[in-house]
């Protein structure tokens, strides 16, 4: 892509109140910071969340990364947006020399821009519908030490974790636990999906966002899905394994319209 995207993100809304999200499957990065980055391509794909953007799918209402995460993060608080040091992110020497004032102004404006398409798209789901629910999907790595390392275990390291950190369980308890039951039946690679509850991550800075600024009628469920679904070293897809966690996540969307209607 040579030309920088108009829009931080992509957005589509069709129908319905429930809307599914990939905010780090984007990998865009700006030329002039791809010329400072100490990043390989395949070392900011091993932490971006590629292939989670085809899950949206599930779902009408889409809501799609475009920029990588490295040039700016919208799951994170504004003030750490812009990666600057290796703690920052990974323990990753992110730029061979450090941003000047004009290109991180830029990163963060572009970051600012995505909150506020947020903010409308959010606005109109909640007066069309009085409520409405985020399927947020992230992905994450368990084979940090290495690509022959034996991988993190799965005690620790879930095939799925549902972060509800900020949700109101007063309001949204029901219909969460509705998901997360009906998400923990379904079968992958012929095994039943090992489902847990903030384990390892409770929801970042889009679900507190959207948490305060629609407290009444905006639900974010955090997805963290392990990829067990690809090789994180190689990129290469198991795309049989990819599909079954598509269909285990449409399968849930009956629950929530229930829960919803009821609530």
């Amino acid at each position: 892509m040579k030309t920088p995207p108009r829009e931080p993100l992509k957005t589509k809304y069709h129908s319905g109140a429930i809307v599914a999200s990939s905010i780090h499957s984007g990998h865009y990065m700006s030329s002039d910071l791809l010329t400072r980055s100490g990043l390989s391509e395949e070392m900011r794909l091993r932490e971006e969340d590629p292939f989670t953007n085809s899950w949206t799918k599930i779902v009408p209402n889409h809501i799609n990364g475009v920029y990588s995460r490295f040039e700016f993060d919208i799951n994170r608080p504004p003030e750490s947006a812009v990666y600057k040091k290796p703690e920052d992110a990974w323990g990753l020497n992110v730029w061979r020399e450090e941003l000047d004032e004009k290109l991180y102004n830029r990163s963060i404006e572009y970051y600012s821009q995505a909150y506020r398409m947020l903010h409308e798209y959010y606005s109109f789901l909640e007066q069309k519908h009085g409520k409405f629910v985020v399927l947020d999907l992230h992905s994450y790595n368990y084979r940090r030490a290495g690509a022959e390392a034996p991988p993190s275990p799965e005690e620790t390291h879930p095939q799925i974790n549902i972060g509800t950190g900020s949700i109101n369980k007063d309001l949204w308890g029901k219909l969460v636990n509705r998901f997360i039951s009906d998400l923990s039946q379904c079968q992958v690679n012929g095994v039943k999906l090992n489902v847990q509850e903030n384990l390892i991550f409770k929801g970042a800075q889009h679900s507190q966002w959207t948490h305060r600024e629609f407290p009444e009628s905006g639900c974010v469920i955090a997805i963290e899905v392990k990829k067990f679904f690809m090789d994180e070293w190689s990129g290469v897809l198991y795309n049989d394994i990819h599909k079954e966690i598509e269909l285990a996540l449409a399968s849930t969307i009956s629950g929530i319209l229930e829960e919803l209607r009821a609530n």
